[in-house]
């Protein structure tokens, strides 16, 4: 059956006889009549039927909307003004109940007086309605008194909304509510008034101390220490004070505090474990504490004002309290930016170092603190400081800085030149890196940290993100990017230009290598980078030797070194007086870069010594230092695996003297030994095993009279950028596997290109 299909019932009367209906005349019988409905009218008629009744609805009498009670506490009883509005809805004259269990001093409503009705406990008003109606009720109700505490029953009447406004004698700030929510406490003239919201229609106990109202304890008087510990923080448009108050009872109850605010400034907060309330009081600030039984008390006091900005002068007062026995304070000053102050101090106020401050006025201070103060308040002058205020304008900071930069080139005889830069940078703000590529090259790959990176193209050049300040690492860290440039073919001889791009860091060394086919010769013609060879050169030919030879004052001995770079040593060394009877020796050790090395073993032997020989080994900044030696002729022994030694005869130490001897390593596989006598300061070894390549002309022109010169072979970064062009980097080059090695330094790089000319000549 579907509720679209419909059936059709037939109703048929029944006439059931009785004997009450036996004796009315019959009915006549009515027609059948069919009537046809839905299956859901259907269903519909049958819930109505099985339905109970429901009973007629019932109309309220009267109801009350709002009782405002007013209570006031005086001796031992308590007396109460209640104001109840409500509204009746039926003529004539209802009853309206008003409270139960309590006692009803008058009532009226306004213009005449109120009939009232009892009914075992419960009391009702009279009123004649419809219409609404204002009732004044007065009640009255003795204190119940027990021990430490008084307390009264207060009746509440059943209506919408019910407030109560309770006037209490002494300064009550323990006032409590068995049902209710109290929403505001203020104490004045002695006495005590609390607002709160009550729960119609049931009565709320209403209790508090007696230990300052009750007639029989007399009130101890109040003594208590005060400790004021105040930050003065100078902004740069405002000057914020923060005052922790810490107060000590010593005899009686705290049960408000008063403390007085310097002038000018603006309340912005108070905090505190015992705070119960505040509120502006004379020009400063009552405090209301929560608990009166505790011994210690601690609050924050936050104020603010403003200033003009740059330099100012600043007379300024700090947080006090009053009524206490005694009152000490520390101040601390501290500022944002650079500035310089210049204190008046006043009566009582001495200044102090910044490390006597107490530990939490320390903790609270968020920047270095410039200057500090002790003071203990006395009645003739309270606490304060006179500031001049000097600010300076700030300075620029590095957001980063590359130590050292380490460029590879490798040039085809195409022209073309593959360079790999790799720096070491200290960030600390700056979230990418900006190079400006030469003219015509292309970025290959970067990688930072190790890991690879996707550079971003801008309108001024290449972006290489950087690793985001702040969060790893925390020290330096490895960047590298590897672009491909693409010149003009080599020609049997011509001049070339090369240059490094321009970076937008301060880069503190530029080590450049630049790697050339084997069989073109190359002559340095300028550039502002520092051709490493011809200072070698140099330096060798202050040393008394022409280039290219040996020649020292005394014995030279030398073995062979087949590493890469090896042959040149350096050592000098220089008096100076010390004071005590024995000497000294001390110094650094470097490689033929500059670069310091550490773990050098310094062996010192002369038969002064007891021990017959000293060692030290330098430490990570590649200084040594030997003390406590006996006077007499010494020697020193410089080794360190891979690098070709070094030894230094004929040092003579006296008691008061401290011998400096710097010496310079050169890198080879097998130890090389120097052995200088006198006091030349400078020795140059060259080994007799090196790569063999065609660098300058004039090498040329001794080539074909059979003096073939015997130089550096190129270093293992040349080799690393080689095997990575083979395997990694997705561009095809045609590299060269030998050559020619040229390597320029250039110190202290800022926002320039480094740039190298070159002539070159086919062979």
């Amino acid at each position: 059956m579907t509720a679209s299909r419909t059936m059709t019932f037939v109703a048929l009367a029944l006439t059931c006889a009785s004997a009450a209906g036996a004796q009315q005349p019959p009915r006549p019988v009515e027609t059948p009549r069919g009537v046809t409905l839905t299956l859901a009218e259907y269903n519909r008629l049958i819930d109505l039927s099985t339905r109970a009744p429901q009973p007629p609805a019932r109309a309220l009498p009267a109801v009350l909307t709002a009782a405002d009670l007013r209570l006031r506490v005086d001796g031992d009883s308590v007396r109460g003004a209640f104001s109840v509005s409500g509204e009746t809805f039926r003529n004539g004259v209802d009853r309206v109940k008003l409270m139960s269990g309590s006692t009803l001093i008058a009532a009226t409503t306004p213009g005449r007086s109120l009939p009232l009705q009892t009914d075992g406990a419960n009391q009702f008003a009279l009123v004649p309605g419809p219409g609404p109606f204002a009732l004044d009720l007065q009640w009255g109700a003795t204190l119940v008194f027990r021990p430490g505490r008084a307390s009264f029953e207060l009746p509440v009447p059943e209506a919408g909304t019910a407030r109560a406004t309770i006037d209490l004698p002494g300064d009550q700030a323990d006032v409590h509510l068995s049902i209710g929510l109290i929403t505001r406490r203020t104490v004045d003239n002695g006495r005590t008034t609390i607002e709160a919201t009550l729960v119609p229609g049931k009565a709320a106990e209403v209790w508090w101390s007696m230990r300052d109202s009750a007639p029989t304890v007399a009130a101890r008087e109040l003594r208590a220490l005060a400790d004021v510990l105040t930050l003065i923080t100078i902004g740069d448009s405002e000057v914020r004070m923060a005052a922790l108050v810490d107060v000590t009872v010593v005899q009686g109850e705290l049960r408000t505090l008063g403390v007085r605010l310097p002038a000018g400034y603006e309340l912005t907060g108070v905090t505190g474990n015992s705070l119960e309330s505040s509120e502006p009081r004379d020009g400063g600030l009552a405090i209301t504490v929560g608990d009166p039984a505790s011994r210690r008390h601690q609050f924050l006091i936050s104020l603010e004002r403003s200033h003009e900005g740059g330099s100012f002068a600043l007379d300024t007062g700090v947080v006090s309290v009053r009524d206490m026995q005694r009152e000490r304070g520390e101040i601390a000053v501290e500022g944002v930016g650079t500035l310089e102050l210049s204190v008046q101090e006043r009566d009582g106020m001495h200044r102090i170092d910044v490390r006597e401050l107490d530990r939490t006025l320390q903790t609270l201070s968020r920047m270095p603190t410039l200057a500090a103060f002790r003071y203990q308040a006395t009645a003739a002058a309270a606490p304060g400081l006179a500031l001049g205020v000097k600010r300076f304008a700030d300075a620029g900071v590095l957001a980063a800085v590359a130590d050292r930069v380490t460029a590879t080139t490798l040039v085809t005889a195409e022209g073309r030149a593959l360079t790999e830069v790799r720096l070491q940078i200290r960030n600390r703000a700056q979230p990418f890196l900006k190079v400006a590529l030469p003219a015509g090259a292309t970025m290959s790959s970067v990688e930072v940290a190790g890991e690879p990176a996707k550079p971003a193209l801008g309108a001024d050049g290449t972006r290489v993100p950087l690793l985001r300040p702040g969060l790893r690492p925390n020290g330096t860290y490895e960047v590298s990017f590897v672009y491909l440039h693409a010149g003009l073919p080599f020609v049997k001889k011509g001049d070339l230009e090369m240059t490094l791009p321009k970076m937008d860091i301060p880069i503190g060394l530029v080590n450049w290598e630049v790697f050339f086919p084997e069989r073109y010769s190359t002559r340095v013609t300028g550039g502002n980078a520092l051709d490493v060879e011809a200072l070698a050169s140099a330096r060798r030919s202050a040393a008394g030797g022409p280039p290219g030879t040996i020649g020292v004052n005394g014995g030279v001995s030398s073995g062979s070194a087949g590493g890469v770079g090896g042959g040149l040593t350096d050592v000098a060394d220089t008096s100076i007086r010390i004071e005590g009877q024995l000497g000294e020796l001390q110094g650094s050790v470097r490689d033929l870069s500059g670069a310091v090395l550490p773990g050098v073993t310094v062996e010192a032997s002369s038969p002064s010594l007891i021990e017959k020989v000293r060692v030290a080994v330098t430490d990570e900044s590649g200084r040594y230092r030997l003390v406590g030696l006996a006077p007499g002729p010494y020697s020193l022994a410089f080794s360190l695996a891979g690098f070709a030694g070094a030894r230094r005869e004929g040092l003579a130490l006296s008691g008061s003297n401290a011998v400096i001897v710097n010496a310079q390593l050169a890198a080879g596989s097998v130890t090389e030994t120097v052995t200088v006598g006198g006091e030349t300061p400078l020795v140059d070894v060259q080994s007799a095993t090196r790569t063999e390549r065609f660098s300058r002309f004039d090498d040329v022109e001794r080539d074909a009279r059979g003096q073939r010169p015997q130089l550096v072979a190129p270093s293992s970064n040349v080799v690393n950028l080689q095997r990575r062009t083979a395997g990694v980097l997705p561009i095809r080059v045609d590299v060269p596997k030998a050559g020619t090695s040229l390597q320029f330094v250039k110190p202290l790089v800022v926002d320039q290109e480094v740039v190298v000319k070159l002539r070159y000549k086919r062979r």
